[in-house]
């Protein structure tokens, strides 16, 4: 027996339209099509009138043949309810009238009554006689006009079941829950999304199969709270050909608690879609510039991101905020509460979170908290790093948890005297190193020594002595020109059992710019062993390189 404290039409208890094979059937699953508009299964009339809102009444996906000419129609639609509003309640004293045409979710104003319903609800006299409305001031205003009525023949229970919005109308009590008659108010525009709205109902099915037609269902069960239909047009929707219009046409959906619980999936797709579509910004930069803020979003929040650093990112994201909000406080505002914090300050380099501190556009209480905790990170040991990353993956902002960067991220520390000299940490996972062969390489993120910018390359190439693969480290200058520069550098790496660093390799090397001086096999192994499972050079998966350089003077 249910419990009599759970609701049929909870989305977390109400099961889908299609239940498992074998299961009881419940309300949520049952098919009583049979039933739909049949005075012999009923026990109330539903009387629909339908009003001419504005000159275009036709439905959003009605006549609509895309995504994009949905959403520019619904956009209108928006603009003429807005001018609309002052037409929408009906003082009506003797009959029971649920005025449905409203704004959307997001344009509603609150009602100064808290216990009145979002709607309008005006009682049936006990006769069950229609009052006349052509002498109502609101009502007889052109926008408003009735244009036609429809009648239904509707069960309680299984609308009841199905939605809060019937439930609470049929048992809440008051004389109107009691009246054999109720009237629905609604624009012409979401006739044909109610009619398949309360076909579902009964029989768990849609005849529309389209985007925009499933997108006015979708929108209709909202507003009547059919959980089980927006699951249901949610599950459809995913099944069609994303786009990026649709992709952001979704996420800019109206964010009532109840849809964001039973649309997340497809919320889900479409972030993941634009995800793995622009996950090479620089590729599709004018496309990307041009995307909204919930569309900027989806795709900061990847880890997938095809960028050369964390650097990068917070340079586009500069960008993006300053084309689309040419006010300061404007900018300040949406970086704070938005766009911050898809920024993973912890993977940017020493030098670009200096500049973070003097940035304008960013709130400096904001930034000096950011700039702080990424510094603390990268005090850290490598295992503490990893252990807030994994505390970090179940949230959304993921600040911790490393992108699949161009360059790998290094650990520097520097020292002015008694010579001027810094230690880098580059840390490989096994995985990318395996990644490497035949021929891959994979470059570090740029660190300075004396004014000067260097890099790491680690490499699969072929040993020319011995002719097998084998794994390299480069030492590169990124300066071109005419500039020379003399260092001592030595590359170290940890290896078992005692997991300390051992010295693989010594020089010194005058640079000219764009110049690189390595060594082409580090360990003295072949590729094969190199990668194996018992290789001594892996530690928990990673392999741990260091490399020391020196000025000569």
């Amino acid at each position: 027996m249910r419990d009599s404290n759970t609701d049929l039409f909870d989305p977390r208890t109400a099961m889908d339209s299609d239940s498992s094979p074998g299961s009881t059937p419940t309300v949520s699953s049952c098919d009583f099509g049979f039933a739909f508009n049949d005075s012999n299964f009923s026990d109330r009339v539903l009387r629909i009138e339908i009003m001419a809102g504005s000159q275009d009444s036709r439905s959003e996906g009605e006549g609509c043949t895309s995504i994009a000419d949905w959403a520019r129609h619904r956009k209108r639609r928006r603009e003429d309810i807005k001018k609309e509003n002052g037409a929408d309640i009906v003082a009506c004293p003797e009959e029971q009238i649920l005025n449905c045409n409203q704004p959307d979710v997001d344009d509603v104003v609150a009602c100064e009554n808290e216990d009145e319903e979002a709607v309008a609800m005006i009682e049936e006299s006990a006769s069950g006689d229609e009052a006349e409305v052509g002498n109502n001031s609101a009502w007889n205003m052109d926008c408003s006009t009735v244009v036609r009525i429809k009648t239904l023949h509707i069960s309680s229970p299984i609308l009841a079941a199905k939605s809060p919005f019937f439930y609470k109308l049929f048992s809440n009590g008051m004389r109107e829950s009691e009246q054999r008659h109720v009237t629905l108010r609604i624009n012409a525009s979401e006739e044909a999304a109610l009619m398949e709205l309360l076909n579902f109902m009964y029989s768990n099915t849609l005849s529309t199969s389209t985007a925009p037609g499933l997108l006015d269902v979708l929108m209709a069960a909202d507003k009547f709270e059919v959980a089980s239909c927006m699951r249901h047009c949610s599950r459809l929707l995913r099944n069609l050909s994303m786009t990026p219009e649709s992709a952001l046409l979704y996420l800019e959906l109206p964010s009532s608690v109840l849809m964001a619980e039973a649309v997340q999936p497809l919320t889900d797709a479409a972030k993941q879609y634009l995800a793995g579509r622009y996950k090479d910004i620089t590729k599709f930069q004018e496309e990307v510039m041009a995307l909204p803020l919930a569309g900027i979003e989806a795709v900061l929040s990847s880890d997938d991101l095809q960028v050369a650093s964390e650097d990068a990112v917070y340079d586009f994201v500069l960008k993006w905020a300053r084309a689309q909000y040419p006010k300061l406080e404007e900018r300040r505002e949406i970086l704070g509460t938005r766009l911050g914090r898809f920024i993973r300050f912890p993977y940017m380099t020493c030098r670009k979170l200096k500049k973070v501190l003097t940035c304008n556009d960013f709130d400096h209480d904001l930034a000096s908290k950011a700039v702080l905790e990424a510094l603390f990170f990268k005090a850290e040991a490598p295992h503490r790093q990893r252990s807030l990353a994994a505390e970090d993956s179940a949230l959304t902002n993921r600040r911790f948890v490393e992108r699949a960067y161009k360059y790998r991220p290094v650990k520097v520390v520097e020292f002015e005297l008694p010579r001027q000299q810094c230690v880098v940490y580059l840390d490989l996972k096994r995985e990318e190193c395996i990644n490497l062969f035949p021929s891959g390489r994979v470059y570090s993120q740029a660190f300075h020594l004396g004014g000067q910018g260097f890099f790491l390359s680690a490499h699969c190439n072929m040993d020319q002595q011995s002719s097998i693969h084998c794994f390299g480290l480069f030492l590169g200058m990124q300066e071109k020109g005419s500039v020379t520069f003399a260092v001592d550098y030595e590359f170290a790496a940890r290896s078992k059992p005692t997991e300390e660093y051992i010295s693989k390799y010594k020089g010194n090397y005058t640079f000219t710019g764009g110049k690189a001086v390595g060594y082409r096999n580090l360990f003295a192994i072949p590729w094969t062993s190199f990668v194996a499972e018992d290789s001594l050079y892996f530690i928990n998966g990673i392999l741990h390189l260091r490399a020391e350089l020196t000025i000569r003077h």
